[in-house]
C-alpha cells in the first residue's frame, strides 16, 4: 500500500478543508483560518513544516508545524493560541504518527516541542505512545489549566447546577443591570457588521484592564482582527456586546464550533465596573449559548475566579517534548 509525506501550503489546506471531513479538526486553533492568520502575523523566522500524511489519495491526517533551529513546532503560540494539536482521522492514529515520526527523523528534525495540549489532544494520546515504542526520549509535563462548563439543556437548569448561593448572586445582579436602564445584549455573527463589533470590542478590552491593553499590540490586533475575519466566513465567529441604555459596556468574543463555545477574549468598560457587565457580559453569552443547544461552554486557558464562579471545571493543559535521536 502506498503511503507518503506531502508539503503543503497553507492555501491549499484553506482550499482543501471542505474535502477534508474525514478528519478530526479538534477545535478552532486547528482550523485552517485560524492557523493562516496566525502564520501570516507571526511566522516570520520560522521554516514551515506542514506536512500532509497519506495513504494512496486519502489523507491520513496533518502535522500543522513550523521549524526553528532544527525544532518543530506547532503553527501557533500560548499567547494566542489556547489549545494545540494534530488533525488525524479516527481510528488511523497509530499509522499516522508512525509515519510522520519516521518522516521527521529522515529530514534531520532533532526535536518535537509542542504546547497547550489538552489531554485528550491527539498528541498525548497518539503521539506519545508511538514515540515512546520507537525508543525516543518523552518528557511531558503540566503547563497551565483551562476552564469549561458543561450547559445544561435550559438556563433554569444552569442556575441550579451553580448552586443556591452563587445563582442567587447571579440573579441579583442581573436585576440590578435591568433597573439601572435599558439593558441589550445582541450577538453580532453577520459578517458586514463585525468590522465594527471588531472595534467595539478592541476599545472595550484595552480599556477593561493595563494588561489588556498592553498584550494587544498592533501585531497582536492584525491577528486577530485576521483570525475573526476567517472565522467570521467560516460562519464561526460570535462577537456579543453588552449595552446599557444603548451604550457598550462589555463584549465578549466567542467562536461555536461543533457543540462546544470558545470564550476567546472579553473587554469591558471600567466605568460601570460596579454593575458586574464584565461577569454578566459571560453569564448572558452562557444564555444565549444553553438557547442555541450548545453542551459545552469552554472558559480557556487561565484559572481566573469568575469562571469558577459561573460553574467552571478545570481542565490540566499539558506541554511535551520528543527527542528524535
Amino acid at each position: 500500500m502506498n503511503r507518503s509525506v506531502a508539503l503543503e501550503s497553507l492555501d491549499q489546506l484553506v482550499a482543501c478543508w471542505p474535502d477534508l471531513e474525514h478528519l478530526s479538526w479538534p477545535h478552532v486553533f486547528a482550523l485552517p483560518g485560524w492557523l493562516a492568520a496566525w502564520w501570516n502575523a507571526f511566522g516570520d523566522g520560522a521554516e514551515l513544516c506542514l506536512r500532509a500524511v497519506k495513504e494512496e489519495e486519502t489523507v491520513l491526517g496533518i502535522a500543522p508545524l513550523r521549524l526553528e533551529a532544527g525544532e518543530a513546532s506547532f503553527i501557533g503560540s500560548p499567547d494566542v493560541c489556547d489549545y494545540l494539536d494534530f488533525i488525524v482521522a479516527p481510528g488511523r492514529e497509530r499509522q499516522f504518527f508512525d509515519i510522520l515520526l519516521a518522516d521527521l527523523r529522515q529530514r534531520g528534525i532533532s526535536r518535537l516541542h509542542m504546547e497547550c495540549l489538552r489531554p485528550d489532544s491527539a498528541v498525548l494520546t497518539g503521539l506519545v505512545p508511538a514515540a515512546r515504542d520507537r525508543g525516543y526520549e518523552v518528557s511531558c509535563k503540566a503547563q497551565d489549566v483551562s476552564v469549561e462548563v458543561e450547559l445544561p439543556d435550559t438556563w433554569e437548569g444552569y442556575q441550579q447546577m451553580l448552586g443556591s448561593k452563587q445563582a442567587r448572586e447571579l440573579r441579583r445582579k442581573l436585576r440590578r443591570l435591568w433597573e439601572v436602564g435599558d439593558m441589550d445584549y445582541q450577538s453580532i455573527a453577520d459578517s458586514d457588521a463585525i468590522p465594527g463589533a471588531v472595534d467595539t470590542f478592541l476599545a472595550l478590552m484595552r480599556a477593561s484592564r493595563e494588561d489588556k491593553a498592553a498584550f494587544m499590540t498592533a501585531q497582536r490586533e492584525s491577528f486577530f482582527r485576521a483570525a475573526a475575519e476567517n472565522m467570521a466566513r467560516g460562519g464561526l465567529l460570535r462577537l456579543d456586546i453588552l449595552r446599557l441604555n444603548s451604550t457598550p459596556v462589555a463584549a465578549v468574543t466567542c467562536f461555536d464550533y461543533q457543540d462546544r463555545v470558545y470564550l476567546y477574549n472579553s473587554g469591558y468598560d471600567p466605568d460601570y465596573s460596579y454593575l458586574s457587565v464584565g461577569l454578566l457580559s459571560k453569564a448572558l453569552c452562557i444564555k444565549d449559548s444553553i438557547q442555541k443547544g450548545m453542551k459545552v461552554f469552554d472558559f480557556l486557558k487561565g484559572g481566573e475566579v469568575y469562571k469558577y464562579r459561573l460553574g467552571g471545571k478545570e481542565v490540566p493543559i499539558y506541554s511535551c517534548q520528543v527527542r528524535l535521536e
